[in-house]
């Protein structure tokens, strides 16, 4: 599976990226219903890191669940195809017409912890997500939409305003965080 092969390669760049990578190798080798939300312990999700073209924006949206600004991503939902996936959740979420990768290359991956919820009337229980996340290019003029049953806001931010608009510390210090650095170290061109 291509997916196992991207992993495998992906060179990670901290600690809990090498914890992690471990783990999600693990999981996509041994979960056969690791695509799915079927699994109810630990499932695929994709997410994306969306920049302007100059990389001195991010877009975020306003997560309904999480009361939170957060990145743009969802569940693979069958699809092992995790670039579009993420692709396709940033056009759903945030109404852009157009996205592009900025390098087809996983940008970052990570565990994350989905505390249980309320959605669309049943409960959701406390799971993970075994995330991939890709940088993605968009045109900041384009016009912005929300998604009412998952989002309640879509805007640009500068890097660290996104972070600051974050109100859970986790992913402020540990992802979005990195996710800046990680730009910052390695100016991806546009």
């Amino acid at each position: 599976m291509e997916i196992i092969k991207q992993v495998a390669a992906y060179r990670p760049y901290n600690q809990q990226e090498e914890n992690d990578k471990i783990e999600i190798l693990k999981q996509l080798q041994m979960q056969k219903d690791i695509f799915s939300r079927d699994n109810r312990i630990a499932h695929m999700t994709a997410s994306a890191w969306v920049v302007n073209h100059d990389q001195t924006k991010v877009l975020m949206i306003y997560h309904n669940i999480y009361n939170s600004w957060s990145w743009l991503g969802g569940h693979a939902d069958g699809d092992c195809h995790l670039l579009e996936v993420a692709m396709r959740e940033v056009l759903e979420e945030s109404g852009l017409k157009q996205v592009r990768p900025v390098t087809n290359d996983i940008y970052s991956l990570e565990i994350l912890t989905v505390d249980g919820h309320e959605k669309n009337g049943d409960y959701v229980s406390s799971h993970l997500h075994l995330n991939i996340t890709y940088l993605l290019e968009a045109n900041e003029e384009e016009t912005l939409s929300i998604k009412p049953d998952e989002n309640s806001g879509v805007s640009w931010f500068t890097p660290q305003d996104a972070i600051l608009a974050s109100t859970e510390p986790w992913f402020q210090q540990r992802i979005y965080n990195k996710l800046n650095e990680k730009l910052t170290k390695n100016k991806y061109g546009g």
